[in-house]
């Protein structure tokens, strides 16, 4: 009681404790990150052999054969250098700090380690103290943390593998609905319909799009993530968060192409623009929303 109490009229020590604890959670998210779509796609694939096998059909899973690893989940093995397979000890896993002693390279064969790691550390770090300094020692803080690792685990996920998974999305969909029941960032009957807006304004977009070119422009990860964003902030900062989405997401993606950094054809992941406008529109959205209603001269 009394370290909160602490915390409350002590916020510059409250801010010092956040960003180290984003530290430490930035590197489990490094972990996530890597590790979570290795789980599903080993588990997809059981799954398709095991339906295969009980089709009675030996011609379709013909050399294949259910995987039998070791135990590989969010926390077993240990992490290892993927070159070496040299073991990571606990002072080599110290967020940004060990990445600084080892000089960026593994300490058992000198290998490169890669600047993303420190860099999601430091990232995670940031926003989180971000948001207790806007929200100061309040529940909305904590819950703003919560989604905010939740907005970085699925946006390199989302980089990486062109896929949002659902073990995230959903259950912080979920959490996002809770949350509207206590008022934590808005009410639970603009969450409500926060989550079935996001929903269905990215599928009509997505049905539209391929009706008139055969093409599919976004996928279904997509439609949840948006729809756990509204269901967090409510359906009134869906505006704001598609705009703001679909804009840097255009400006970014014609760029890309015009410096001959990424081929025509090739799909660019929507979900890091949907997540980065959502954690803005967390901080700020009554600010903008304010602001362009007064700019339009609109009075509520």
């Amino acid at each position: 009681m009394e370290l909160i109490e602490l915390l409350q009229v002590n916020l510059p020590l409250f801010y010092i404790i956040v960003f180290i604890l984003g530290l430490l959670v930035g590197s489990f998210l490094n972990v996530v990150i890597y590790r979570l779509p290795v789980i599903l796609k080993r588990q997809w694939r059981n799954d398709c052999i095991q339906y295969l096998q009980e089709s009675n059909d030996p011609a379709l899973f013909a050399g294949s054969s259910l995987e039998k690893t070791d135990t590989f989940n969010l926390t077993v093995p240990r992490s290892r250098c993927p070159h070496c397979n040299h073991l990571i000890s606990a002072l080599e896993n110290i967020p940004v700090l060990s990445y600084l002693f080892l000089k960026g390279k593994c300490h058992e064969c000198g290998a490169r380690i890669s600047m993303r790691y420190p860099l999601i550390e430091l990232l995670s770090a940031l926003l989180v103290t971000l948001v207790a300094w806007k929200f100061g020692f309040t529940e909305q803080a904590a819950m703003g943390m919560l989604l905010t690792w939740a907005l970085i685990a699925l946006t390199f996920i989302d980089l990486d593998h062109q896929y949002l998974p659902d073990n995230i999305t959903l259950p912080f969909l979920w959490l996002g609905l809770l949350s509207g029941l206590y008022a934590v960032f808005t009410d639970i009957n603009s969450s409500v319909w926060g989550a079935a807006i996001g929903y269905a304004v990215l599928w009509a977009i997505y049905i539209v799009f391929k009706k008139v070119t055969g093409k599919e422009g976004m996928g279904y990860g997509d439609f949840k993530l948006l729809a756990m964003l509204g269901a967090w902030l409510g359906w009134q900062q869906l505006p704001a968060i598609i705009f703001m989405s679909s804009l840097v997401g255009a400006v970014v993606g014609v760029s890309l192409i015009l410096f001959k950094r990424h081929q025509r054809g090739i799909p660019i992941p929507f979900g890091p623009y949907l997540a980065a406008a959502g954690w803005i529109v967390l901080l700020w959205g009554k600010d903008i929303n304010n602001a362009y209603l007064q700019w339009a001269g609109i009075t509520l």
